[in-house]
């Protein structure tokens, strides 16, 4: 009988202010069934944090303290880097693992070499029977808009199959590596938010398929560092929902997309703001697209870093 394979997990995480949490997820790992992994853990300058307890407590854990912030993307790209596994998970450092969640994972990218990337099934942490990700339905290219299949439902085992999905969910997502060297990390323009779908997307170019995996199974607590409705989250969403225009929407999808977006989206949701007087949060919007007036013609939007 044949030895069953346990290929290395580079198992990748960004800490930011949150050294507690990030010591937490990285128990939950210490816990889990598969045999073969290494944690990277990439302090992105955390200006009141004290990352060096992560190490004290967990002396196995490769950690790296960045003295910029790079945002999500680049701090996950340090990570990359810096990896040795066959196959680079990127979990959130909010989330808990499942004791089982990795085999399902390797067994899925090992069993077809065509899938580009897997995701688990994220359910909410502080409401564990409730599903926040079973796959996603693919981003329609005029509003910009799209669903995480499952969101809110009450798990009763109705997403219990793997399905092919529109894109991978960023909080638990497994690349193999042979994937990243060709097509690339992801861009460092992005900073924080749609990363991941822009990656996706790229990964499916390159003619990969990207899977939620029912049975490998995440809790998130979601949105620690940053407000729910935050100046920094509404400026890099907005901001980068144009910005993965630019780079994955091409021709008349393009403009009509563009022109809901700086006509009905963005300055009705602006005006919401302003009125309620939130000015720091319509003021984010102005940001948001000044950012964009000022590259217009700007190749950086279309760069991607390789290893």
């Amino acid at each position: 009988m044949a030895q069953k394979r346990y290929p290395l997990v580079s198992i990748v995480s960004v800490n930011y202010n949150g050294s507690e949490d990030t010591c937490e997820f990285i128990e939950s790992l210490t816990k889990i069934t598969y045999p073969n992994i290494e944690i990277i853990i990439i302090d992105n300058a955390s200006p009141d944090d004290n990352p060096k307890i992560i190490k004290q407590r967990f002396p196995s854990v490769i950690l790296y303290e960045s003295i910029i912030n790079y945002g999500f993307a680049g701090g996950n790209n340090q990570g990359i880097m810096r990896a040795r596994g066959e196959y680079v998970l990127l979990l959130n450092n909010d989330t808990i693992v499942d004791k089982g969640f990795l085999e399902p994972l390797v067994e899925k990218l090992e069993s077809d070499k065509t899938i580009g990337a897997v995701s688990s099934k994220l359910r909410f942490y502080y409401d564990r029977n409730i599903i926040q990700y079973a796959g996603y339905t693919p981003i329609n290219h005029h509003t910009m808009r799209n669903f995480a299949i499952g969101y809110r439902e009450k798990d009763v085992g109705q997403h219990d199959r793997d399905t092919e999905t529109a894109y991978a969910h960023g909080a638990a997502m497994m690349v193999p590596m042979r994937v990243i060297r060709e097509i690339g990390l992801m861009s460092y323009i992005f900073f924080l938010y749609y990363e991941e779908a822009d990656w996706s997307y790229r990964i499916k170019r390159a003619g990969y398929k990207i899977f939620y995996v029912h049975n490998s199974l995440v809790y998130h607590k979601e949105s620690i560092s940053v407000g729910k409705l935050s100046p920094m989250k509404i400026y890099y969403l907005n901001r980068n929902r144009i910005v993965f225009m630019r780079r994955n929407v091409f021709g008349t999808d393009f403009f009509i997309g563009l022109l809901y977006q700086l006509l009905v989206a963005i300055p009705r949701n602006a005006l919401k703001y302003l009125l309620k007087g939130r000015f720091s949060l319509f003021y984010a919007y102005v940001r948001a697209i000044g950012w964009h007036l000022k590259r217009s013609l700007s190749a950086q939007i279309h760069n991607n870093p390789y290893l």
